[in-house]
């Protein structure tokens, strides 16, 4: 593991954090006499980093801790706080029969405004679009597709959780954040403005949908596999919604159309033995037609980058694939 020499809690705070945890969650092992720190290779949102903790009883156990200080920038609702992703880790993942890390505890000191989440490190994991494929995006599919199914059977718990929904401001939002920060780009794309005032109508699909809890940014890049057996991380994005968005969401960007069918098939499979409902295509037409609005409605600096115009071709692919362009 590389020396970590980024600007993350000194020694004595994140030893004060984790023996906070460790007692609050009863699996303390004795005082904590050493922690190793490594940097972490697949961080995202969060600043994060690699610990082997070892304790007085000469244990030793390896951790993903996850920091955020202050408020977190929430992205028209869709971003989450750690602590929004700590209470999925706790009370959707923690109660799943599905493969995910395990959950070690959250600490939040008030004072300082900070918060740590403390997860499983998974050794020798490799993200899912480095692996054999068309084997291991259909076993994300599965997975997504299971997760789905067991969550939407469980329907009745959702009003215990704090979860997020995306609602028809949700989706509206997007369009009008896009049609806003697209500026000269309307010029280029004369069909923009009339798709955007029409998206509350485009994406009713979604919300006639049978809703259930999903990841909400279930990218490839989000998922690791090891042993065959799927991983998925970065829960902060999880809400309510149409499972169709994860579907699209793992088969964002340059995949084969082959590739894209086998997902297709096994999250169909998986989700609905019997058969996908008669509405499963209008859905997952709209829920193509959102992902790339979610994107280029998320930072005015990013909607006008040269090298994300492509997302624009993907939204202009999808409403034609809807009849609408």
């Amino acid at each position: 593991m590389t020396t970590l020499i980024s600007d993350l809690p000194d020694l004595d705070v994140l030893t004060s954090a984790l023996t906070s945890v460790f007692s609050d969650n009863g699996s303390a092992r004795g005082a904590i006499t050493a922690i190793h720190r490594a940097s972490n290779v697949y961080a995202s949102t969060f600043p994060s980093e690699i610990l082997r903790c070892t304790f007085d009883d000469g244990t030793e156990l390896e951790l993903m801790c996850k920091y955020q200080t202050g408020s977190n920038y929430d992205g028209h609702g869709h971003w989450g706080e750690l602590a929004y992703e700590a209470m999925v880790y706790c009370d959707v993942l923690r109660s799943s029969c599905l493969s995910a890390p395990k959950f070690f505890g959250v600490y939040r000191n008030n004072l300082a405004d900070q918060t740590l989440l403390a997860i499983e490190y998974l050794d020798n994991t490799l993200r899912i679009n480095k692996l054999p494929q068309p084997e291991t995006m259909g076993a994300a599919a599965r997975w997504i597709g299971r997760f789905h199914a067991q969550h939407e059977r469980n329907s009745g718990a959702y009003a215990r959780l704090q979860l997020k929904q995306y609602d028809a401001d949700y989706y509206v939002g997007w369009a009008k954040r896009t049609s806003k920060f697209a500026g000269s780009l309307h010029q280029r794309f004369s069909w923009l403005a009339s798709l955007c005032d029409r998206f509350d109508d485009l994406v009713a699909p979604l919300l006639a949908a049978d809703q259930t809890i999903i990841h909400g940014e279930y990218q490839p890049h989000n998922i690791l596999s090891r042993d065959g057996i799927i991983y998925p991380i970065d829960w902060q994005s999880a809400a309510l919604a149409a499972g169709e968005i994860d579907l699209v969401a793992l088969t964002d960007g340059f995949w084969s159309e082959e590739i894209v069918n086998h997902c297709i098939d096994e999250y169909k499979q998986e989700r609905w033995p019997a058969g996908a409902p008669a509405s499963f295509e209008q859905a997952l037409g709209a829920a193509q037609l959102y992902w790339p609005m979610r994107w280029l409605g998320d930072l005015a600096e990013l909607t006008t980058d040269e090298s994300l115009l492509w997302r624009f071709d993907q939204l202009r692919a999808a409403s034609e694939r809807l009849g609408v362009a």
